[in-house]
């Protein structure tokens, strides 16, 4: 296990990256202090209690809400690394409540922005959404903003230094309200599947693949990349007949702000793209400048289409079985 003489702080920390997050890095690191900043108290009072947790000597439970920037400049006092996952994130919620994602989104990302620089913390990473690509709902543009103003927040750290990084990417396999759970319910309780839509698609993404891309960007940012991984897709209807082929279907159409495909890469973004092997880079023009000698040794490449999960090589029924049967 690694030694590190840092502090770590985990935004939304007890939400289903953060708690995920957390068992990783005690399992694979021993940092000086983890702190899971949410502002669920019965989340984090459930987290203490479980047995990964119980115990621990350097971890730390810090109650707030991104909206309160006094707040998160007490939390962020001697941090030197900020994941950033608390964020509002149902897409219907946000249609019928956007006030509210955007005070957490935008304004809760701003506030993470200044804290961070009051108290000279040495790296963020903002965790991003494929919904914030040519959004067509409001929690996806919601952070689109928050992307912009990460990405922009480099050129306000002067002589401290601080880099600000973003990681993109889709929804998590089986995470919280995702479809495989949804499914998974519906047959225990002998109900149709609902699917919006016979053509819908989405990106594949475990929760490890997830948290080892976090903890690569941690390690290897520079500043201002937003950082893409290279995944497969799966169609939903591969998803229902994986788990249950002789299921009946009931198509209910498309939800306010629901894509029948989800981008990772805009045809807006393919002219700054930089290949870091498992991942893509996307590095604008200004962000560039600010790094330019690393840049420069790093592969630039140019897709040929936009990278979308309708688009993309598709994961067989043979293989989301496999992983619905990890779970």
């Amino acid at each position: 296990m690694k030694k590190i003489n840092k502090t770590i702080l985990i935004t939304g920390g007890t939400g289903s990256f953060g708690s995920a997050y957390v068992k990783f890095l005690l399992k694979n690191y021993n940092y000086k202090k983890i702190i899971i900043f949410s502002r669920d108290e019965l989340k984090q009072s459930e987290m203490i209690n479980q047995k990964e947790f119980r115990g621990k000597k350097n971890l730390r439970f810090f109650l707030g809400d991104v909206r309160d920037r006094s707040r998160l400049n007490l939390a962020f006092k001697d941090v030197n690394y900020i994941v950033h996952a608390a964020a509002l994130k149902q897409v219907p919620a946000a249609e019928y409540n956007p006030i509210e994602f955007v005070k957490t989104n935008i304004t809760g990302s701003q506030n993470i922005i200044e804290a961070a620089l009051n108290n000279s913390v040495e790296k963020v990473v903002s965790l991003s959404t494929d919904k914030a690509v040519s959004p067509a709902n409001l929690y996806g543009a919601t952070k689109l903003c928050a992307d912009k103003l990460f990405v922009a927040a480099n050129n306000l750290s002067g002589k401290q230094k601080i880099r600000f990084a973003i990681v993109r990417y889709g929804n998590v396999i089986a995470s919280r309200g995702s479809v495989i759970p949804i499914f998974l319910d519906q047959k225990k309780n002998n109900n149709n599947f609902t699917i919006t839509d016979s053509r819908m698609t989405r990106f594949s993404i475990s929760m490890l693949e997830a948290i080892k891309m976090v903890d690569w960007s941690l390690k290897n940012c520079l500043g201002g990349e937003i950082i893409v991984p290279k995944i497969s897709s799966y169609k939903i209807l591969d998803i229902a007949k994986a788990i249950d082929p002789k299921r009946r279907i009931k198509f209910i159409g498309l939800r306010a702000g629901e894509k029948i495909h989800e981008e990772l890469i805009s045809d807006n973004e393919t002219d700054y793209l930089y290949d870091y092997g498992k991942y893509f880079a996307i590095v604008t023009p200004l962000v560039f400048e600010n790094a330019k000698k690393v840049f420069l040794k790093k592969k630039k490449i140019k897709i040929k289409k936009i990278y979308n999960s309708g688009n993309n090589k598709f994961l067989t029924i043979n293989q989301i079985k496999k992983i619905i049967n990890k779970i």
